[in-house]
């Protein structure tokens, strides 16, 4: 008579449960964080390309344009579109101050430029720390964030690069 070991061994299915918190716990990738006014979003690492201080912007005289478009920047020899990441989210204006910068990112061969408030950390992400998006429609730009973080230190929203830049009504 055949026993499968396996299935009867506590052991085995020790070792399964192990595996699964192992894979909780291995980093999936790092996300670059910044801050908007109070809350915290991320951007994942793959997409970053420079962090930048904000130089002088170059408006487009078009009615067309969005108006959380700030304008146009060159960053070597590239003229990259900026987008006012405060605006985007429905967070009122400031005066930009020694923290405020320019993210830089890239997909595609697609660049543009986030300002943000301010840029904080790089975090290493691990599954146990995501969450996914609530499906909530009537969330402001919720169609933005890719998944959530749930940190010690508090909820970072990760924003989905794909839809930021190949979005219809952003640029």
């Amino acid at each position: 008579m055949a026993v499968n070991v396996q299935k009867n061994n506590p052991l085995a299915l020790d070792t399964k449960k192990n595996t699964s918190a192992v894979e909780k716990e291995k980093e999936i990738t790092k996300t670059l964080t910044f801050a908007i006014g109070e809350q915290v979003y991320g951007i994942e690492i793959p997409y970053v390309i420079e962090i930048i201080s904000v130089p002088k912007i170059t408006r487009v005289p078009c009615s067309d344009v969005p108006y959380y478009i700030k304008g146009i920047i060159n960053v070597r020899s590239k003229v990259v579109p900026v987008v006012n990441m405060r605006a985007c989210f429905g967070k009122e204006e400031v005066e930009y101050d020694e923290k405020t910068c320019i993210i830089i990112v890239s997909l595609k061969d697609v660049s543009v430029g986030l300002i943000v408030d301010e840029v904080r950390d790089v975090l290493s992400v691990k599954q146990k720390h995501i969450s996914k998006t609530p499906e909530l429609n009537n969330v402001n730009n919720n169609k933005f964030i890719e998944y959530i973080l749930e940190m010690d230190d508090g909820i970072k929203l990760i924003l989905d690069i794909k839809k930021i830049i190949f979005d219809e009504n952003m640029i």
